[in-house]
């Protein structure tokens, strides 16, 4: 293994700091003496070539936290394939070929759990990628995430970038988007049950049959491993930053509503799809680096509770 990547002292752009990842990875840079470099998507189209690589000329980053992305759940994944495709093209391979070419020396894509196969034999390894179909629900993103992954991994074996990626299992946590449309699984069940309790509702229809599992990381658990990966880490591999709570959708459905308050009737509506049957990630890998994610996951979700309430209750 190569030296240490040492952060302090260093220029680093986080692109998508608003989102879910890029909060937590800003406030985990908070502790590293590090010049943070941050710009909203008025003053920046990522999509945009020519914008992204006069930005990155211009601030000549040190390091850079690939974490912008068009993101959202099962049902905006499959109506909206060509966004979910081109969006997320466009972002990832702009912003890395700009790296490269500007002379950026460490940079951290962010790939998905959703781009391994659909059947994959669990929980996935890194090696299962491209051995079988993907779940079709969310393959136009899965693509794009692939072809991220693939760019970073060739500039660092064609050119001897330090760039890599990482595959971080479901993410959940404060700063989410907390609706049905946009939400993943969390954050949507924290608000549809919310309402139902302010609502007095007899009973919560939920997508799906609750049978397929899910493992989840807190967020603030996985951005400091992101920044751990960044510094320990010098191979072209993806890996896997994995480790969270594996849990069916039913439990957790009925563990959100008891944080939540709610006390009415989980029904399942069987005609919805349920993605992916089942989703872990092997953490043999990133386990080898000595990293543990440390929250709790009850805790966890208590704590996105109590952001809910706080930003958008």
């Amino acid at each position: 293994m190569s030296k240490v990547f040492d952060l302090h002292g260093k220029r680093v752009f986080v692109a998508g700091h608003t989102g879910l990842v890029g909060r937590a990875l800003v406030r985990a840079l908070s502790s590293y003496q590090v010049e943070l470099i941050t710009v909203s998507k008025a003053e920046l189209d990522l999509r945009n070539q020519q914008q992204t690589q006069q930005f990155i000329g211009d601030t000549r980053p040190d390091l850079v936290l690939l974490a912008a992305a068009k993101v959202g759940g099962i049902e905006a994944n499959r109506t909206q394939p060509v966004d979910f495709l081109y969006d997320n093209l466009m972002i990832s391979l702009n912003l890395i070929h700009a790296s490269a070419a500007s002379g950026v020396s460490r940079l951290l894509n962010l790939a998905s759990n959703c781009y391994y196969p659909r059947l994959a034999a669990q929980p996935i390894s890194e090696n299962s990628l491209l051995t079988g179909p993907f779940e079709p629900t969310n393959e136009a993103y899965a693509i794009a995430k692939l072809a991220a992954m693939k760019l970073t991994q060739y500039y660092a074996r064609q050119h001897g970038k330090g760039f890599f990626t990482l595959v971080p299992t479901s993410l959940y946590g404060p700063g989410d988007h907390f609706n049905d449309e946009r939400g993943h699984v969390i954050p949507a069940l924290i608000h549809r049950f919310h309402l139902a309790k302010l609502q007095q509702l007899p009973q919560v229809t939920l997508w799906g049959s609750g049978a397929p599992t899910r493992e989840f990381l807190y967020i603030d658990d996985a951005a400091l491993g992101m920044l751990y990966f960044t510094e320990h880490y010098h191979g072209d591999e993806p890996v896997n930053l994995a480790g969270g709570h594996c849990i069916s959708i039913k439990e957790l459905g009925e563990l959100i509503a008891g944080i939540v308050g709610y006390q009415g009737e989980l029904c399942w509506d069987h005609s919805k799809p349920d993605g992916m049957p089942h989703k872990a990630l092997d953490n043999s890998r990133c386990f080898a680096y000595q990293w543990r994610p440390q929250t709790d996951f009850q805790q966890g979700l208590a704590l996105t509770y109590q952001d809910y309430l706080t930003h958008a209750g």
